[in-house]
């Protein structure tokens, strides 16, 4: 488990993080989330020990990270602008973190290299953006690590890449315990493989929560009430956290169990009812707005 407390980290007056507490726990998927600039990848380097925080604690399964090359061993840092050495090929880079990581499967790098198509020996200056994160992402898994820090990895990657990625990550997750933490500016983007998700705003931990218990608390429902139905009186029991009529359509966003509102609307007279999955990103809205926030502002498509 990844435990960080109070931390915070400046530059130059400017504290990119500030005052963040918050869990990682083993063999989950945990999903940072944040608009550019929002401190994701600092905190990204603060929990990899390349960044000394200014205040506060981090600890990878009880020990502490910064200048312990023990700890680091069991972290792999996936940089949203990987970097590879100077004329180095994916042989080379596999050389090197063999040397770094006692675990690293060297079977396994060659094996998911050919998968992906990409050239032993071709020099990885003249890769693309997007191959470069996936000799990356070879590289992370390959080393054995149990914890896979990702800036922005699928930034890049085309959705069948992407989908390759996740599957990886799954397999993974069961076989070896892996926790991938992923920071990502697209809440889309994670939605279908995070357990639990952060969200990061101007150096602020605004929401942490784990998606399935907020899920369970919140239900999405449309309705066309039949005429003469006070739809005020129906919903007068009921958290509304939001609201939007199109015509006769209503949409709402409640919080409660599912079988409270399917009670709530068992005696009423509709035209249509329906029960709808949220998004994640429709979960966030919800939950930050009750909050004070307004994550429209801080969510990029």
């Amino acid at each position: 488990m990844i435990q960080i407390e109070h931390l915070e980290k400046a530059f130059d007056g400017y504290k990119a993080v500030d005052d963040v507490s918050l869990e990682i726990r083993e063999a989950q998927v945990f999903g940072l989330v944040g608009t550019n600039g929002a401190g994701k990848s600092t905190m990204m380097r603060l929990v990899s020990g390349i960044l000394k925080p200014d205040r506060g604690v981090i600890l990878v399964d009880g020990r502490s990270v910064y200048d312990r090359p023990e700890t680091k061993k069991d972290i792999f840092f996936i940089a949203d602008d990987p970097y590879f050495f100077p004329n180095s090929t994916a042989q080379d880079m596999k050389e090197y973190y063999r040397s770094v990581y006692k675990g690293f499967d060297g079977g396994r790098f060659d094996k998911l290299l050919h998968d992906f198509g990409l050239e032993t020996k071709r020099k990885v200056a003249n890769y693309s953006r997007g191959m470069k994160k996936q000799l990356a992402v070879i590289c992370g898994i390959s080393s054995g690590a149990k914890y896979l820090l990702c800036d922005e990895t699928f930034d890049g990657l085309d959705p069948v890449m992407r989908q390759a990625v996740k599957s990886i990550f799954a397999g993974d997750m069961e076989e070896r315990g892996l926790t991938p933490v992923i920071a990502s500016h697209n809440l889309r983007e994670l939605e279908d493989i995070c357990d639990h998700v952060g969200l990061v705003h101007k150096g602020d931990l605004l929401l942490s929560e784990d998606l399935d218990s907020m899920k369970l608390g919140l239900q999405k429902l449309q309705c066309v009430f039949a005429e003469g139905v006070d739809a005020r009186q129906v919903l007068a029991g009921m958290k509304i956290l939001s609201e939007e009529h199109r015509g006769r359509l209503r949409t709402y966003v409640v919080r409660g169990e599912r079988e409270e509102v399917e009670k709530a609307f068992s005696g009423i007279d509709t035209v249509y009812f329906e029960i709808l999955p949220l998004t994640l990103e429709e979960i966030f809205i919800s939950e930050t707005e009750v909050a004070g926030y307004d994550i429209r502002k801080y969510i990029l498509d």
